[in-house]
């Protein structure tokens, strides 16, 4: 087979050998029986039927069977498993026939592995077992008797769900009346198979040893022996009586065997366990046969009883009581004295050995069934018995646990009381057990407070009242007479013992109160005690109960007949009907009276504490004149001086009220028992004695008033509360007005007290408001405490209080009665339940809301109590609302809260943080409100806080209006007045707008309020959403907002206040139908929000058509018309704007001068035209023209209306807004109008543009007016559109221009424009450094810089700009240049991105001038005897050192490679983009030079360490990910577009894409770095720490390399450099450049390789042909080009060049350089020219001077000889 272990091939589906010899045997011979499998052992044998043709039985057995009946036979348990649960599965799902087919192979499997060593292997048999019963049916009866003994066995399985599973097969094939007919069935195959398993099968017969671990042999051998054992007992117990005779041979053969009595000290507990069981069975079905074998069963079961094994104890001792019926001479074959009575003492003496509970219920059954002859002398016996049980006690397993505890103490009365029951009347033995035995025993329980828990005094009671009852009953034995003697003894020795206890001086406190615990016990009635004992199994003595009825009879018939004032009068029995028996009442009160006596002496005499709280314990129960006389002793009655009358009265008639005035007064105000709550027990019980209840509130309301402190006060309101008796005794007196008016008194004193803050006794005040917390919050019986007229006056001081707080600072607040108040007022409303709140609480109740909802500034309250008044004031609320009838109608708190409300958000001046808590306070209110069964409550509560229409009118105009710049310069909204400053007012800025308070509070009003559907009437929903519509508008409308404006909308989209969530409560179009209304009526931001929703898609364009649907309505036109039609013109069809546009056009014919300015006559509609125009959708060309026209004819009619080159202080807005839209219209028409214009036209449009440009230059100063400011930017506009048609001409629109146009526009007209706007721009710019792109008066500078972008470089070279020159400036560049250069540079530099864009378009023109003015003085660095360096134009390198030190600042704290978000428009954006602005114009100033002088300039880029700070800085901003656009589109065989392959666009209108300008621009600039400065790049990453060094690799290899390789490939590939005698071809797939040098035979081949993280990794140069050059030469000219390509910043072929000339140079003579072996330097490109005197070589000045300071000598290299 190829090895035991080895894996068997996948797929390979051919059974193993055995298998294949099965079927090849089947196929030859025909026909096989099957085959017999060999199992573990020779009985074991295994039926596994082969695959075999046509015998009639095996037919039967379906070939599924087949495989899992064979599965069933291997040894793998997972195999087992499996194949028993799809045995099962089969049994369930195949027909009965086919299952049938089984039966005859079962019986053989089910006998083995039933008895299976994994216990999942035999549930899954049972289980599978009873589904095939349930299938089979009585078709199993012929295979009974084969299973039943091992069926029987897994029914007492060890693991019960196998034997549970056992027991349903059972059940499932025999109903419980047919089981013990089935069992009796098969009673002789049974016992034969269990008498096998106990007798005859060893560990190594039930399992094969060779393959089972002798462990888990003994494990199946043990658990085989347990189930055959009980298999056995429950044989007997099913067995019907009839059947046993038949089987007393086979038990008796059983029995005879001594292995079977050898399981009784087995060494496994379950089989000891078993073994006891079956003994028992034995012993009740067939006693006649163990008492035979009683030689045996004896010994096997008594001498064991001190098994204390868990598990075989129970079974034990029934087995021991069993043997002790059943055997009646048992003693016989055991000697009980040294045997088994030693270790019955010595179980136990130790508590059981942890199973008390198991045992000692055993022992009073055990010691009644000894026969007198073993426990003579009893005397003795018994002594010992008891005293073992008792010494059991001391055990620690029975101290610590309950249950062990009782069962002791149990026991010990059980055997007590029938040890004293069987020997009545032997005075030896009553005095041993009441002396020696009882006494000590209760002596120990006093001291051992632990053993209380077992309930000891119980049973002593239960005891004695048994003995008296029997006493009570006359009988001619003497019987009474005994007991009568017994009980007296035990009473004189229960004083003793209890005298002793108390009368010891420093006794234990639970010794002396576990007395009085025992006295209370013993003076309560049978009943009772009955009662109050839990439901336990109890031994019942055999006379007890008639005795005990007949007694009870005779104590009812005498009691009934006594006085009642006799009962009254006892000490004994308070409140209770029942009567204590007359043996007990005497000897009771006497030691009652006698401790009492004891404990008072010692509290006079040592002041004792513990006889104190005895005393207090003992008087709870004994509480009669008697007692208190006793206690009073020979006390005079000098208390009665200086009280009133009816005290003096009371204190002589109840000695009671004596006590109380002589004593407990002075006990209770000593300060030292402070805590000494018993002393109010004493109280109490002294108030029991009492007749009538007018007499305890006099006492009450004279101690409250002269004689008790606040903390004995608290403590007897308490008692009152926590014990109905006690509240019963004090009802009055809690009512009364003596109490009411002490405790309105204290809240007055408290509170002002504590409003000053001290820190005088802290919990004597905590006391005091304890108190006041407790009568203004427990409720009995649904009323308060004390009278409620008091409750009402206490709310009222504290709600007083609580209104002070705003006068204190936090920190006083902070020690205040706040905290109390709190704590109090949240007692009163959480307890209130079901009871209504006062007038006074519903003040205070507002008080508190209103507490938590203003900001902490306001109630100067810290924030702990800021969250307890939350809490007290919402339970306060939930108690509100969960009130039946109709709150609203009668609250005032929602009265008044809703005025509070509505007077908070209108007229106070809120900020974010008090706004947010006012809203989150409503929020919390409004979700107590929907609790409320009445749904009205919220809708009524809204109403009340909403704004009249009036209101909302008057806090809307309270608006800032500057929300209008924005809409007017993006031409959304047209005005022709002046109607707004420009900007918040100071005072302003953290105090929101009243309209922005109100409709954020509604708005979250409603939102709750929808949670439970509530309809709101009368539209109050859609105006809600309106008003917040308005001011989200308002919101969204500011350009630049302050900082609280954008906190306030972040706040409301943390609340979920939002229109998405809001408009989904209201029908749209009851909303849309309101928003349409106030939009015509009102016009301006009105008119924004239906576009904004639209935009949104909130709402669809389709529900909006309804309401626009008549055109003619709009007409005439009204502000609100004309700002409707143009906010909707966006979403309009062509068709609805074509409509619009045509009634718009016939009204521009025709106006006077004063119409051609109005609303409606020709700027309203030029405006609405303009609209339309927008979007593109009107392309009729000759209504344009016709338009253009039309405002020709204007300019002649009515020329002063154009404002050309005026003042425009003095224009009015009117003609302000018409020339405004004129030039809109004018721009939009050179957008859209694609037919030619006549010269004409273009002059009107050319010579207005310049001339309201001129006008615009001439009125800078009034840029802060906004018409005028939109007149500027307009102009602007008109002024560009003009240059960007002009600059993207092409030939064929060049052609349809009239002649000279062209020359015009460039000579004159756009030289006009930049001659004016270049000096505007350095005028502006230079008045205000920080004009910010969103700030209102810079709205100019975008147009404006948007068309200087478009300046030509000559224009820019003949600037008209003041001089502006720096002292001390190295420059080479003419002044003209550098004057630009200065003006222009510290703009990149500047707070608006439209200046910096302009300022870098415009010194971009400029870059590639300025190197050549380096050139030509570049012969002063030539061969200095330094590194020379040359700085780019110094103005920019201190504009960068300047951009360095603030994005170190921004950036510096970045770890490289972590990538920064620059917020667009912020200040930091503009500083960085300021930053890599600067770079681009540097590096490409570095592009523009030639190599010689780009490697002086990097010299001193290396030496300022520039480039590094802009590397480290770039992997700060460059994004991870830099795909190209927002979501690329995968196009296959394509590389996909990201920012370095994709040119950046710098558009100054483009907004949107605003959020990727840095990140591309990052990607553009490190593209730029890379090309142009490829080794000073190289030198940073190798230089750089592995971190940063890998994360440049990575992104380099990822993004950049490849598109820098083609380039450079590509740039060999098309260059047009020609060198002579040499040849380059570039192959692009490969990365390859191949350069051939020939010159006469000799012909040198060189390839440069390029990395895949170029350029960071080194250029490989491999030689290819090298014909007549010595190696050495060959090497040298590798060597230079390699140093070349990697440490000089040029490209593949300037490179070349310089190898190229080397070689040249070389061939022509010219020896190399001794130090770098180079002919022409690597880096100044100059040949060697300083010679050694000495000898004569020649070397380069730089390579000289590096020598001369890296080796600190001055000789030559090659001879060394001093260098002169």
């Amino acid at each position: 087979m190829g090895g035991k272990n080895k894996q068997r091939t996948k797929g390979n589906l051919r059974p193993s050998n055995s298998g294949r010899a099965a079927e090849l045997l089947a196929k030859e011979q025909g026909t096989v029986p099957g085959f017999i499998g060999f199992g573990t052992s020779q009985s074991d044998l295994v039926y596994v039927p082969a695959i075999q043709g046509a015998e009639e039985i095996d037919c039967l057995v379906d070939s599924d069977f087949r495989m899992v009946l064979r599965k069933l036979s291997k040894k793998d348990v997972t195999t087992k498993l499996k194949a028993m649960q799809e045995f099962g599965t089969m049994c369930t799902q195949r027909d009965t026939e086919v299952v049938k087919g089984v039966l005859p192979y079962w019986p053989r499997i089910f006998c083995k592995i039933s008895l299976d060593h994994d216990r999942r292997v035999r549930e899954a048999t049972q289980q599978a077992f009873e589904k095939l019963i349930l299938k089979v049916k009585k078709h199993l009866a012929p295979y009974l008797k084969t299973v039943m003994g091992y069926w029987l066995m897994a029914q007492c399985d060890t693991y019960t769900p196998a034997a549970c599973s056992a027991k349903d097969a059972f059940e499932a094939a025999f109903p419980p009346s047919k089981q013990p007919e089935a069992i009796a069935f098969c009673k002789d195959e049974i016992i034969s198979v269990l008498q096998d398993h106990l007798l005859k099968e060893t560990p190594d017969t039930l399992s094969d040893p060779q393959t089972v671990p002798e462990e888990e042999r003994e494990a199946k051998f043990f658990r085989v022996v347990t189930c055959s054992l009980l298999a056995l007992k429950k044989l007997l117990c099913l067995l019907p009586d009839n059947e046993l005779d038949s089987l007393e041979e086979k038990f008796k053969s059983l029995l005879s065997q001594n292995k079977f009595w050898k399981y009784g000290k087995h060494s496994v507990p379950q089989i000891r366990s078993a073994y006891f069981e079956l003994v028992s069975a034995l012993c009740q079905r067939i006693p006649q046969l163990m008492k035979e074998e009683a030689s045996k069963v004896s010994p096997s079961v008594l001498l064991s009883i001190d098994d204390s094994d868990p598990t075989v104890c129970p079974a034990l001792w029934e087995a021991v009581l069993y043997t002790l019926t059943t055997i009646e001479d048992c003693w016989r074959h055991v000697n009980a004295k040294k045997s088994v009575f030693p270790k019955l003492s010595a179980v136990i003496r130790e508590g059981g050995r942890g199973l008390a509970t198991v045992i000692y219920p055993y022992l009073l059954p055990f010691i009644s069934r000894l026969p007198q002859s073993i426990t003579d002398p009893k005397l003795d016996f018994f002594k010992n018995f008891l005293t073992s049980l008792v010494a059991g006690l001391s055990t620690e397993r029975i101290k610590t646990s309950f249950s062990e505890c009782s069962a002791v103490i149990s026991a010990f009365f059980e055997c007590f009381r029938f040890i004293m029951q069987q020997n009545l009347g032997d005075e030896e033995i009553e005095r041993m057990l009441v002396n020696d035995q009882l006494a000590p025993f209760i002596d120990r329980v006093l001291t051992d407070p632990g053993l209380q828990h077992g309930q000891p005094f119980n049973h002593l009671a239960e005891t004695l009242s048994s003995w008296e009852a029997k006493a009570a009953v006359a009988g001619e034995d003497g019987t009474a007479h005994n007991l009568e003697n017994v009980l007296l003894n035990f009473w004189e020795r229960l004083s003793e013992i209890c005298v002793k206890k108390v009368s010891e001086p420093e006794t234990d406190i639970q010794s002396i109160l576990g007395v009085a615990n025992l006295l209370q016990v013993l003076q309560k009635p049978k009943s009772s005690l009955k009662s109050n004992k839990k439901k336990s199994s109890k031994v019942r003595f055999a006379d007890e109960t008639a005795e005990s009825d007949r007694a009870n009879e005779k104590c009812m018939s005498t009691g009934q007949n006594g006085e009642g004032s006799e009962v009254a009068g006892s000490l004994l029995n308070h409140g209770s009907s029942d009567l204590v028996s007359p043996l007990r009442k005497k000897p009771l009160e006497d030691l009652v009276c006698k401790l009492a006596q004891m404990s008072i002496s010692f509290i006079n005499e040592q002041k004792s504490e513990q006889h104190l709280r005895f005393l207090s314990n003992l008087l709870d129960s004994f509480s009669s004149s008697q007692v208190f006389n006793v206690l009073l002793g020979d006390v005079q009655e000098n208390t009665v001086q200086d009280k009133p009358l009816e005290i003096t009265k009371l204190i002589q008639r109840y000695p009671a009220v004596q006590f109380l005035y002589s004593k407990l007064v002075g006990w209770l105000n000593e300060g030292q028992r402070r805590h000494a709550g018993f002393l109010v027990d004493i109280l109490y019980s002294a108030l029991r004695c009492c007749d009538h209840d007018v007499e305890r509130k006099g006492v009450l309301d004279h101690l409250a008033e002269e004689e008790l402190n606040w903390h004995s006060l608290l403590q007897v309101i308490e008692k009152a509360h926590s014990s109905s008796d006690k509240q019963d005794l004090v009802t009055a007196w809690l009512k009364g007005d003596t109490l009411g008016e002490k405790l309105v008194t204290l809240a007055d004193c408290l509170c002002s007290k504590d409003l000053e803050p001290t820190a005088s006794s802290q919990s004597y005040f905590s006391e005091q408001w304890s108190l006041l917390s407790l009568v203004l919050s427990q409720h009995v019986k649904n009323d308060y405490l004390i009278g409620e007229v008091y409750v009402e006056r206490i709310i009222v001081k504290i709600h007083e209080t609580l209104s002070k707080t705003k006068n204190f600072s936090e920190a006083e607040n902070n020690d205040s009665s706040v905290s109390f108040i709190c704590d109090v007022a949240s007692h009163h409303f959480s307890s209130a339940s079901g009871h209504l709140l006062t007038p006074s609480s519903e003040d205070l109740l507002l008080t508190l809301f209103q507490l938590c909802a203003q900001s902490k500034a306001q109630t100067c309250l810290p924030d702990f109590l800021i969250c307890k008044l939350k809490n007290t004031w919402l339970s306060g609320v939930n108690l509100l609302v969960h009130r039946t009838e109709s709150t609203h109608k009668q609250s005032t708190f929602l009265h008044f809260s809703a005025l509070w409300l509505k007077n908070q958000i209108q007229s106070s001046s809120l900020d974010n943080t008090s706004l947010e808590l006012l809203l989150s306070a409503v929020d919390d209110l409004l979700n107590a409100f929907l609790e409320s069964e009445d749904t009205s409550f919220i809708g009524v509560y809204i109403e009340r806080v909403m704004p009249s229409h009036s209101e909302w009118e008057n806090m809307r105009q309270a608006l800032p209006t500057q929300w209008l710049h924005r809409p007017l310069l993006e031409g959304r909204l047209s005005l022709n007045y002046e109607c707004f400053k420009t900007d918040f007012k100071k005072q302003d800025t953290k105090t929101l707008p009243s309209h922005l308070c109100t409709s954020a509070l509604l708005s979250k009003m409603i939102s709750v309020a929808t949670k439970k559907k509530i309809v709101l009437e009368n539209n109050v929903l859609e105006k809600i959403i309106a008003e917040l519509l308005y001011s989200l508008q308002w919101c969204e409308e500011l350009e630049n907002p302050p900082s609280f404006i954008t906190a306030f909308c972040e706040m409301l989209q943390k609340m979920n206040i939002t229109y998405g969530n809001l408009c989904v409560l209201s029908k749209t179009s009851g909303l849309l139908q309101l928003l349409f209304n106030r939009q015509e009526e009102n016009g301006a931001l009105w008119s924004l929000i239906i576009a904004k929703l639209i935009l949104s898609r909130s709402i669809s364009s389709d529900e909006v058509k309804p309401h626009y649907q008549r055109k003619e309505s709009f007409f005439p036109l009204t502000e609100g018309n004309l700002h409707t039609i143009q906010s909707l013109c966006p979403f309009l069809s062509n068709e609805e704007k074509k409509e619009f546009s045509a009634q718009c056009i016939p009204a521009l014919l025709c106006w006077t001068k004063e119409d051609l300015c109005s609303t409606n006559g020709g700027f309203g509609h030029l405006a609405i035209f303009n609209s339309c125009l927008q979007t593109k959708s009107i392309d009729d060309g000759e209504l344009l023209h016709g338009i253009l026209k039309i405002i020709m004819s204007w300019k002649k009619e009515h020329e002063d209306i154009f404002l050309f080159s005026c003042n425009l202080s003095e224009a009015s807005p009117e003609v302000l807004g018409v020339n405004i839209e004129i030039m809109r219209f004018l721009s939009l028409f050179l957008k859209y109008c694609s037919s030619p214009l006549a010269e004409s036209e273009w002059d009107f449009i050319m010579c207005s543009m310049l001339a309201w440009l001129e006008t615009t230059n001439e009125n800078q100063a009034f840029f802060s007016v906004p018409l005028i400011q939109l007149f500027a930017c307009v102009s602007c506009d008109l002024a560009c559109d003009l240059s960007a048609f002009f600059d993207s001409a092409t030939p064929e629109t060049i052609g349809s221009l009239p002649v000279n146009l062209l020359s015009e526009w460039q000579d004159f007209f756009s030289q006009g424009i930049h001659s004016m706007l270049l000096p505007i721009l350095v005028t502006v710019t230079g008045e205000n450094k920080d004009l910010s792109e969103t700030s209102l008066q810079n709205a100019v500078l975008k147009p404006m810089c948007e068309t200087l972008t478009y300046i030509s470089k000559d224009q820019l070279l003949s600037h008209k700009l003041l001089s502006r020159l720096s002292v001390g400036q190295k420059t080479n560049l003419p002044e003209n240049l550098q004057t630009l250069l200065n003006t222009l540079a510290p703009l990149l530099l500047f707070r608006a991105r439209p200046v910096q864009i302009a300022a870098y378009y415009m010194l971009y023109k400029l870059m590639p001038e300025l190197p050549q003015y380096d050139q030509d003085n570049l012969k002063s660095y030539g061969d200095e005897e330094e590194e020379p360096a040359l700085s780019p134009p110094a103005v920019l390198m201190s504009l960068l050192s300047t951009q360095e030190d603030i994005l170190e600042s921004i950036l510096g704290c970045v770890p490289v490679g972590q990538i920064v978000t620059v917020k667009p428009l912020s200040e930091d954006f503009c500083y960085v983009l300021g930053y890599l602005l600067t770079w681009k114009l540097i590096l490409t100033f570095f592009k523009a030079a030639t190599s010689q002088l780009r490697a002086l300039y990097s010299m001193h880029l290396r030496k300022t360490k520039s480039l590094n700070k802009l590397l480290y800085h770039l992997f700060r901003l460059m994004p991870e990910n830099p795909a190209f656009g927002e979501t690329p589109i995968e196009v296959p065989n394509k590389e996909p577009k990201t920012f370095f392959t994709e040119e950046l666009q710098l558009s100054i209108r483009e907004t949107a894409t605003l959020p990727y300008h840095i990140p591309h621009l990052a990607c553009s600039v490190y593209h730029m770095t890379l090309k142009d400065l490829p080794a000073m790049v190289r030198l940073w990453w190798n230089s750089s720490e592995k971190r940063v060094f890998n994360i440049v690799d990575r992104f380099t290899s990822k993004y950049v390399s490849s598109v820098l390789s083609f380039q450079e490939i590509s740039s060999v590939q098309t260059s047009t450099q020609l060198f002579n005698g040499m040849t380059v071809k570039a192959r692009a797939t490969t990365r390859e450049v191949m350069a051939t040098y020939t010159i006469e035979d000799i012909v040198i081949e060189l390839i440069i390789q390029l990395p895949s993280n170029y350029p960071l990794g080194s250029i490989t140069v491999e030689s290819g042909k090298r014909v007549g050059v010595a190696v050495q030469q060959w090497r040298n000219w590798m060597l230079q080009l390699s140093t070349y390509l990697t440490h000089q910043n040029g490209s593949i072929m300037e490179g070349l060049a310089l190898w190229k000339n080397n070689v040249d140079k070389r061939f022509e003579g010219v020896e190399d350089c001794m130090i770098c072996f180079s002919v022409i330097h690597g880096f100044n490109y100059s040949l060697p020219k300083k010679a050694c005197r000495t000898c004569k070589k020649k070397f380069h000045s730089a390579c000289l001077y590096k020598w001369f300071t890296s080796s600190n000598k001055s000789t030559c290299p090659l001879c060394r000889e001093t260098f002169f």
